[in-house]
């Protein structure tokens, strides 16, 4: 499993990408699924930037590691923020007539729709956040 740190202030997303690009460099992975990898992980990391409450002093750590049977990335985001789990909220009201009075909230919504599994786990003082995509 590969790893990147990025800093807790930063909510540009390119190291990552970049970063995630390579892992899967040598995997035959649609620009589909790219996308939905890269906006997954926008939507991630400006949520954590925002909401856990880190220092400048601050990291969040990356991790990515591909598997088989059946093809798939799995990407960790780990931060020491405030312990949160975004899954627990209940999935947005996305009907045409409250959708258009929306502000805000749909990051995890799409990124739950996107991914083949997200999980949440609190453990050693740090958030972890895991999301998996077929390749």
């Amino acid at each position: 499993m590969k790893s990147i740190t990025v800093s807790a202030n930063d909510k540009d997303p390119t190291p990552i990408d970049e970063f995630v690009e390579e892992q899967l460099a040598q995997y035959d992975c649609s620009p589909k699924t790219m996308y939905q990898i890269q906006v997954a992980i926008e939507e991630i990391l400006v949520n954590i930037v925002s909401y856990a409450q880190l220092s400048a002093d601050d990291g969040i750590e990356i991790r990515c590691e591909v598997l088989d049977n059946p093809l798939r990335v799995v990407l960790q985001f780990l931060d020491n923020g405030v312990p949160f789990d975004p899954l627990a909220k209940e999935d947005p009201d996305i009907s045409p007539e409250v959708l258009g009075e929306r502000v805000g909230g749909l990051g995890i919504f799409m990124v739950k729709q996107m991914m083949d599994d997200v999980s949440y786990a609190y453990e050693g003082g740090k958030n972890t956040l895991t999301i998996q995509k077929h390749l």
